[in-house]
């Protein structure tokens, strides 16, 4: 019998520091009920994947109905607000998406801010004369006789309180800051939606920059919560906005999602967490699909009929303060309480070490919310006078919560391997550019390199220990560098961890 020969081993060379991202599920559009018409019909007039139609229609749909009523969970009761954020590339047709979804939502305050011109001209010419009024029943209470200052004090009660301004129709906003949604909540509506087809000028921009990202993160999670913003100004005083709802929706391309997806302050907070998350598959390259004239206009009479219908219900409102909700509360019938129930129980013993959620606590820990919240959508979308979610709806809204729970758990780990493997290629491109010249000026050699070198020279955002070794250690995965024995003596002394640059790379 003949011996086999072994085969020679062959050293493939430095590998690319590239992580492919996995594929995530498909879209449960099974699971959006009475939504699912208008997705299905947004999805044929865009060929966008059917995750970003869905997402503009959830986020949508919440803000229509999180005016009317909040949810029973398992623990109390929750605003029925979604925050969604879709990340996909320039080209997935996520503005087509929004437009024909949000197309009811424009004509709707089209149609609002009309009538609020002509409110206002009336009110101008109320409030002036209002004005008038009271500053001449002043001097005459003030520089009058005893009678006839009384006479006018008297006058100035029964004038009664100054005309109320009009409230601002605006209900949507795409770039604001904290301090931008106050201001609107003061001046008009109190459910508002944050919506923006590019959020990467709104991740980017002054309210998420290194001096107002915490400030921005802890509102707008109070918001999610609905717990009331506070206002404080020198010279107006502090105000306490209270029944106010926040709806938002973020699209944004994966190069602006990945530092958000990494950021230890929105992490840390569970600000992400709040958050309905999807990356899909692209469609891009496969939109050959012929499109009939007018199944764009199909898609919007989908989607705005109803969403005209909800918004001009009237809100439940506070007797002496409209711009103060009250939402009723909306229970869970037996069955969906105990569906809940069981999906807390599956995502809570996930979470213990070696489960699947463990690194992904924050967003496992809310998930069960996240279902009752979705379930509160749904079920107002279909019926805004219903008093309870049934059994049904919960289901399909803990399979679509099960699905951005596993798109959350992807995506992040996606982004914090992510970012560990771009810093390591910037140490790359450092060690090969500009390590062989100091080196050399140190007179040392230029093709071994240890990590108090790069602690020392290395680029700024890099100098610490703990951090380089970890880099280090992913180039020598990659065969960039070779890692040589503990002891090895560079520049005359023996070296606990020393690295020798890959000679087919200098």
């Amino acid at each position: 019998m003949t011996a086999l020969q072994p085969t020679p081993f062959v050293d493939e060379g430095p590998q690319p520091l590239v992580r492919e991202i996995p594929r995530g599920a498909d879209y449960p559009i099974h699971a959006l009920g009475s939504l699912k018409g208008a997705v299905e019909a947004v999805q044929a007039a865009t060929q966008a994947p059917v995750a970003i139609a869905a997402q503009s229609a959830l986020s949508v749909a919440s803000l229509a109905v999180q005016s009317h009523a909040d949810v029973e969970t398992l623990a109390g009761f929750a605003p029925a607000s979604l925050f969604c954020l879709t990340v996909a590339q320039s080209g997935e047709r996520k503005s087509g998406c929004d437009k024909l979804v949000m197309a009811g939502l424009r004509e709707f305050e089209r149609d609002q801010t009309a009538s609020y011109r002509e409110e206002m001209a009336e009110w101008s010419i109320a409030q002036k004369l209002w004005s008038t009024k009271r500053d001449r029943l002043l001097k005459e209470a003030v520089g009058s006789k005893a009678e006839k200052a009384l006479a006018a004090q008297a006058d100035l009660d029964a004038l009664g309180p100054e005309p109320a301004q009009p409230l601002s129709p605006k209900i949507t906003a795409s770039e604001p800051t904290i301090e931008g949604l106050v201001k609107l909540y003061l001046t008009g509506q109190p459910s508002l939606g944050l919506f923006s087809d590019e959020g990467g000028g709104f991740l980017g921009g002054h309210a998420m920059n290194s001096d107002n990202r915490m400030k921005t993160v802890a509102g707008l999670s109070k918001l999610w919560d609905g717990e009331p913003p506070d206002r404080v100004r020198a010279g107006d005083g502090a105000a306490t906005l209270y029944g106010r709802r926040l709806a938002m929706h973020l699209m944004v391309q994966p190069v602006a999602a990945r530092p958000l997806l990494s950021d230890p302050v929105a992490s840390g907070q569970g600000f992400l967490a709040r958050f309905l998350i999807a990356e899909p598959v692209s469609a891009i390259g496969t939109r050959l699909g012929k499109l009939s004239p007018d199944v764009a206009e199909v898609a919007k009479v989908a989607t705005s009929r109803r969403l005209n219908e909800i918004l001009a219900h009237p809100k439940p409102v506070d007797e002496d303060n409209p711009q103060e909700l009250r939402p009723r509360p909306l229970h869970l019938s037996g069955a969906a309480k105990d569906l809940l129930f069981e999906y807390y129980r599956a995502t809570e013993l996930a979470q213990a070490a070696g489960g699947d959620f463990e690194h992904v606590k924050s967003f496992a820990s809310k998930s069960p919310e996240q279902a009752a919240r979705i379930a509160a959508v749904l079920t107002l979308w279909r019926d805004l006078n219903a008093h309870e979610v049934t059994a049904a709806t919960m289901g399909d809204a803990i399979d679509l919560a099960q699905f951005y729970l596993g798109e959350a758990k992807r995506l992040a780990e996606a982004a914090t391997i992510s970012l560990k493997i771009e810093q390591a290629d910037k140490l790359r491109q450092w060690i090969l550019a500009s390590w062989p010249e100091t080196a050399r000026s140190m007179q040392r050699d230029t093709q071994t390199i240890v990590p108090r070198d790069i602690v020392l020279f290395g680029p700024n955002a890099l100098r610490e220990t703990a951090t380089v070794k970890s880099l280090l250690a992913v180039l020598a995965d990659h065969k960039w560098l070779h890692l040589l024995d503990p002891g090895t003596v560079i520049d005359g002394k023996a070296r606990s961890v020393a690295y020798r640059i890959d000679k087919g790379v200098v």
